[in-house]
């Protein structure tokens, strides 16, 4: 079973030009395998829960959607 655990430490280190080269390979869709594009994928997810500001335009990628827990 593949994990994708990402420390604070990499998500801090992330710029905005490395945000946006995750986003459009993740709009691209080209991966070599599914592994690929689900590790973006969840380092995406990861920065929008930690650093929330720098996914806005690209939120739409991780089709989020609230729930109701009541």
């Amino acid at each position: 079973m593949q994990t994708f655990d990402f420390s604070q430490k990499d998500i801090l280190a992330l710029t905005a030009e490395d945000i946006a080269k995750l986003a459009s390979r993740l709009e691209a869709d080209d991966y070599d395998s599914a592994f690929d594009s689900l590790r973006d994928w969840h380092l995406l997810r990861a920065l929008a829960f930690q650093r929330p500001e720098t996914v806005e335009p690209y939120i739409y990628l991780l089709d989020l959607e609230a729930y109701d827990e009541a």
